[in-house]
């Protein structure tokens, strides 16, 4: 076995391959570049090598670099994790080339299926079902306008090196490929040295299925079921879960064997992913469609382990190090139901825009106290407990029945009815969120033994995540899980475009929730008002606080009455038990038949903030009598910003398409902005005439500035 590894990446990754490192004895190594200097996987390792500046083409993408750094350390492998250089086949060759052991497929099969245009042809070859379309190389926007006539609208364009929803545009008419097309050689040219693109039918009502399949250098491979990850936004992954509740035995057994095949085809081994496209109307299992072969670990790959037993990342430890599969296929099991949801720092109120910054709070939600019956021990980092990433060894399995249709045997089972949260992140309060890197802040996993209840636990832990700073999409993730057809399981690629065609505006609250949080409210206010009697007691004066409020929210005034053992709702008597001291930012509310609700509370200058089940609330509190007298209180009135061009976050103003007297219309692009390796085209909202031009293309762009101002 190893000696010393370096994972060859930043963040969550990093941190996630150290913990199973450090379980199995293998000292660690982390690389970092200067914005990375006190992050956590530096911290966590036993040994760190700086790499160079911020921008990961000057840090972590110089494979020479790391290479220096694991011959001066002493490492013997080099785990790349994902992104980067994990799918490099020059990087693999180079490791190998300096006796390095790379923790991953052999380069030829990276070759092979990181070229989305020739891996299509070779699955093709294998027997594997491919999307209809054109895989040749396309010379330019009118060549991709007559290809994408042939093949019929709608299409997908595709960088050939592309990967984690970059490089992708959707084109429903010849004007979204002419707009779209430049747009994606770019991005494919920036993020991933390669601005080739390729154009294949799009499948309506498509959902996105994926197989994982594990291999060895003795060429055993198996298949490790699939996960549904057809919740997607701008073709990035949002939620992911294991089993899908779409696929049946006859399509799980169909799909994995073409996928098993594929990978036998390139001689391939080690952990890696074969997605497919499904027709959601499809249940005979033959409908799918060869999408692309990641060679490599997935960011969704804990739903897997949560419901197999197995240590993904120890799997392709012991893989590198020339170890067989302790296990077949007819061991692989499937025990209860894991969700995962990608924490992201966006603004979902305002078009899920990136948002960056410092986090200037970060309290992830704890383990629940089943994870004391996880197969591997939780782990505490700081004052949150997390389960640790490690699950059954391999060399431990218990095989048992299967449990979900009766093939096989399964893993080591959980001796619990009760679900698990897991939290994988690479974050640490005080950080920065900074806009040279992915915006994913933390994932959040849940197991439970059937769907509803890991949907369920999701929506507790979610209520429970504390994060002050940069924008998160902690309540979108709220909603999606409240959301009825997600709880029926009725998904596709478009659910997120469909359900929210006008954005987010906040998950629906119930009427009874809004009673809740009314009296939730006036309690926080009236335990500020008892701590503020305490401390003017000292000076001699004898206060006491309201007991009864008036508090405004969602729209309608509620009174609420407030004593030592009850508290009443417009003259009903609410069965709530409530938790709180003033300062905190967590109220913990007991409801009836046990029920819990977790409140984020933010004070405001009448009032309170309130979020909880995937929305924000703003609650009025005032002492019932003053409130006749401060119903017409002046609310701020926002400026009107219509006239100007403002950007919505941070980035680098890529191309300005207008000049000082130009005439737009409405929905003309009239610049592009990058941001986070993702370009975004800011159109006019309505028509008028170009009155100044504020910025240049190739300026960088604070959040908020004005691009330029219309007539």
């Amino acid at each position: 076995m190893f000696k010393k590894i370096l994972v060859a990446n930043r963040g969550e990754i990093a941190c996630r391959v150290f913990r199973t490192a450090k379980r199995m004895g293998i000292k660690t190594v982390a690389v970092y570049s200067d914005a990375d200097a006190r992050a956590p996987h530096v911290l966590m390792a036993d040994e760190a090598v700086r790499l160079g500046p911020a921008p990961a083409a000057e840090s972590y993408l110089k494979a020479e670099l790391i290479l220096l750094a694991a011959k001066e350390t002493g490492a013997d492998c080099i785990h790349p994790g994902y992104g980067f250089l994990s799918e490099r086949e020059s990087f693999a060759r180079a490791c190998a080339e300096a006796g390095i052991a790379f923790v991953g497929p052999p380069p030829n099969a990276i070759a092979a299926m990181g070229d989305k245009i020739e891996s299509k042809k070779l699955a093709k070859q294998a027997g594997v079902n491919v999307v209809p379309g054109y895989l040749g190389e396309i010379a330019d926007t009118d060549e991709a306008v007559r290809i994408a006539g042939e093949i019929g609208y709608p299409v997908m364009m595709k960088a050939s090196a592309g990967g984690g929803g970059k490089g992708m545009r959707l084109a429903w008419s010849e004007q979204d490929v002419r707009e779209g097309f430049e747009a994606t050689k770019r991005e494919g040219l920036a993020s991933f040295g390669d601005d080739r693109v390729f154009i294949e039918k799009f499948i309506e009502s498509p959902r996105h299925i994926e197989i994982q399949v594990l291999g060895d250098q003795h060429g055993n491979i198996v298949y490790l079921n699939e996960r549904e990850c057809s919740v997607q936004r701008r073709h990035q992954k949002v939620v992911e879960e294991a089993p899908s509740p779409f696929v049946t035995p006859k399509m799980r057994a169909a799909m994995g064997e073409q996928a098993v095949a594929l990978a036998r085809a390139v001689g391939y081994y080690s952990a890696g992913t074969v997605e497919l496209i499904v027709s959601g109307a499809d249940t005979t299992g033959e409908s799918f469609y060869f999408l692309e072969m990641n060679t490599r670990l997935q960011v969704e790959h804990p739903v897997t382990e949560e419901i197999t037993g197995l240590d993904l990342v120890e799997q392709m430890i012991r893989v590198a190090a020339g170890e067989p599969l302790a296990f077949g296929q007819r061991d692989v099991g499937i025990n209860g139901w894991s969700i995962e949801n990608r924490v992201y720092a966006e603004d979902p109120y305002r078009g899920f825009l990136p948002s960056i910054g410092r986090l200037v709070r970060y309290n992830p939600p704890a383990a629940s106290e089943a994870a004391d019956q996880h197969p591997s021990s939780p782990r505490r980092r700081g004052s949150i407990t997390h389960v640790a990433d490690g699950v059954a060894d391999a060399a431990s399995l218990d095989p048992r029945p299967r449990g979900d249709d009766g093939e096989g045997d399964g893993q080591a089972q959980r001796q619990t009815d009760q679900a698990i949260v897991r939290v994988d992140d690479g974050v640490a309060e005080g950080g920065e969120v900074s806009m040279f890197y992915d915006p994913m802040i933390a994932k959040l996993i849940t197991w439970a033994p059937t769907r509803e209840a890991a949907i369920d636990a999701q929506i507790a832990a979610l209520d429970a995540f504390e994060i002050e700073g940069p924008g998160t999409n902690i309540d979108f993730l709220s909603a999606l899980m409240q959301h009825p057809r997600f709880r029926e399981g009725r998904l596709t690629t478009g659910f997120i475009a469909e359900e929210y065609p006008d954005g987010f505006h906040g998950a629906p609250a119930a009427a009874e929730l809004l009673r809740e949080l009314a009296a939730i409210a006036a309690f926080a206010a009236t335990a500020q008002a008892d701590r503020a009697r305490r401390i003017d007691g000292q000076l001699g004066h004898r206060l006491r606080p309201p007991a009864d409020w008036v508090v405004r929210i969602g729209g309608v005034d509620h009174a609420v009455s407030i004593s030592t053992d009850a508290i009443s709702v417009d003259g009903e008597a609410l069965d709530i038990g409530i938790e709180y001291t003033p300062g905190d930012r967590l109220i913990e509310a007991e409801l009836a038949d046990e029920a819990r609700l977790s409140v984020r509370i933010v004070p405001t200058r009448t009032g309170f903030k309130l979020t909880t089940r995937g929305a924000s609330h703003v609650a009025r509190v005032l002492p019932a009598r003053v409130a006749p007298y401060a119903r017409h209180l002046l609310e701020k009135v926002p400026p009107d910003l219509s006239k100007f061009l403002i950007a919505p976050m941070p980035g680098l103003l890529v191309r300005l398409d207008v000049a000082a007297g130009d005439k737009v219309e409405a929905g003309q692009p009239l610049a592009v902005v990058e941001a986070m390796k993702m370009e975004n085209i800011l159109r006019a909202e309505k028509s008028a005439t170009v009155k100044a031009v504020n910025a240049a293309a190739g300026d960088s762009l604070a959040v908020d500035q004005v691009i330029l101002e219309l007539e």
